[in-house]
C-alpha cells in the first residue's frame, strides 16, 4: 500500500472515529460557547443562603495559629451546612478566620469568630447556566476537568487537521474547500 493511500486511509479513520469519541464534548463547548457569548438569552436567578451556626471554640481559639486544624474546620463546614467547591482563601487574624470556597457556578463564605466559634456561612448558588459557562472557562475546576478541557482542544486540532488531509485527497472538491478554507481564515481575521 502506498504512503499516500496509507495517509488517506488514516486520515479518515482517525476523523470519523476521533470525532464520534469526542462528539458529546464537542458538542458541550459548542454549546456553552453560545451561553457565554450571550447571557442575556438565559437569565438566571442566584439563589444566596446565609446560615448560622457554631463551631467548637477550643478548636479555632488557640493562640499558636500554626496548631489551628484547618482541614477539621473545612470539612465541619462542608459536612454541617454541604459546603461545595474548592478552599479558595483561609485566612486566620487575631480576632477572627475566614474560608472562602469556589466552585463551577458557586461560591461560599464563612467567618468564625475566633473568641467564640460562631460562625456565618454565605453560599450563593448562581445556576445550571452558570455552572456550564464556568466548566467551559475551567474556573474554579479540578485538575482532572483541565485536563478535560486540553484533551478536548487536542481532539478539536486532530479532527480538523485530519479533515482537512483528507480534503487534500478530493481531486473533485479540493480547489472549492480551499478557497472557502481561504475565505474563512480571512473573515475571520477581519472579525479580530
Amino acid at each position: 500500500m502506498k504512503l499516500k493511500t496509507k495517509l488517506a486511509s488514516w486520515s479518515r479513520w482517525i476523523h470519523i472515529y476521533l470525532s464520534m469519541f469526542s462528539f458529546i464534548v464537542v458538542l458541550f463547548f459548542s454549546v456553552t460557547g453560545l451561553t457565554l457569548n450571550h447571557l442575556e438569552w438565559f437569565p438566571e436567578k442566584e439563589v444566596i443562603t446565609e446560615l448560622k451556626g457554631n463551631i467548637a471554640s477550643n478548636w479555632v481559639n488557640i493562640s499558636d495559629t500554626s496548631k489551628i486544624d484547618k482541614l477539621k474546620i473545612v470539612e465541619f463546614l462542608r459536612e454541617k451546612n454541604k459546603v461545595k467547591g474548592l478552599v479558595n482563601d483561609f485566612r486566620i487574624d487575631d480576632s477572627e478566620i475566614s474560608i472562602s470556597f469556589q466552585g463551577p457556578g458557586y461560591a461560599a463564605d464563612a467567618y468564625i469568630d475566633r473568641l467564640t466559634g460562631k460562625y456565618e456561612l454565605t453560599t450563593n448558588e448562581m445556576g445550571a447556566i452558570a455552572l456550564l459557562n464556568d466548566l467551559h472557562k475551567g474556573r474554579d475546576t479540578t485538575q482532572s476537568w483541565k485536563w478535560v478541557i486540553d484533551l478536548s482542544a487536542i481532539f478539536l486540532i486532530v479532527i480538523s487537521l485530519s479533515g482537512l488531509i483528507l480534503l487534500l485527497f478530493l481531486k473533485k472538491k479540493r480547489l472549492m474547500g480551499l478557497i472557502l478554507l481561504l475565505i474563512g481564515g480571512i473573515i475571520l481575521y477581519f472579525f479580530i
